[in-house]
């Protein structure tokens, strides 16, 4: 089936691109104007084709299908927000701190993608540089073997999961992103105290939806509870196997 467009005449033919002049940043530049525009669910070959004015298969001569051109989109975006930008302190916990922030901060930046900024795993040259600062963050803490590749895992999942949750209400429509944030601040309010009677004493005190001090709150929750752990695991290390006091 053509997936060309007939009949409307109110929007003058775009002109193709001379076959010179297409390349992988022009494709992705058109990706990511087409997906903020209409969501990625709109970023088919054929709809870039006809944002660039190219010939949808002349895109197959930069990237072989639409999955890989999703994972160089999503690392260049990463990279154009914080690339460059991680370097190694003294402290193991300021850098996890950094590390949070900018990819909160990328998130928010580009909410479209973070369903896929946030599930995928792009192979490419951002990503690896994320993961080498924040190993090498956890080994200065103090953790070794596979307790670094653990933790690794976690810090990573919690702090996508929450930057994904605060894009997602970015990326709805503005009607429905409004009344989901006059929900808690108005008709939580306004709920039985009889019925509900916690929600009702702290219904003046309630968060709203994206404020940035969860965040930031989940970010230290995190480096507390690991450094609790590390200094834990290193007090049973020194102590003697049969429980008696060390000299």
């Amino acid at each position: 089936m053509s997936d060309t467009r007939s009949g409307d005449s109110s929007e003058p033919p775009r002109r193709r691109l001379p076959r010179a002049t297409l390349s992988r940043q022009v494709i992705l530049e058109a990706a990511e104007r087409l997906a903020t525009r209409e969501g990625l669910d709109a970023l088919t070959f054929q709809a870039m084709g006809r944002e660039m004015g190219a010939h949808p298969t002349s895109i197959y001569r930069h990237f072989r299908d639409k999955d890989e051109l999703i994972l160089e989109l999503v690392d260049g975006l990463r990279s154009r927000s914080y690339g460059g930008k991680l370097e190694a302190t003294e402290s193991w916990r300021d850098d996890l701190r950094s590390l949070a922030h900018h990819i909160h901060e990328h998130y928010l930046r580009y909410p479209q993608f973070a369903l896929e900024m946030a599930a995928r795993t792009t192979r490419r040259p951002m990503e690896f540089a994320n993961v080498e600062f924040a190993l090498g963050a956890l080994e200065r803490a103090g953790l070794q073997g596979d307790d670094v590749t653990m933790y690794l895992r976690v810090f990573g999942n919690v702090v996508r999961s929450l930057s994904s949750m605060e894009a997602g209400l970015l990326a709805l429509d503005p009607g429905t992103r409004e009344r989901d944030t006059l929900a808690w601040e108005l008709e939580y309010r306004q709920l039985s105290a009889d019925r509900y009677p916690r929600i009702s004493a702290n219904a003046d005190r309630l968060n709203a939806i994206g404020d940035p001090r969860v965040f930031d709150a989940a970010v230290e929750l995190f480096l507390d509870a690991l450094e609790t752990r590390i200094a834990a695991r290193a007090r049973t290390a020194a102590e003697p196997a049969d429980g008696t006091d060390r000299p």
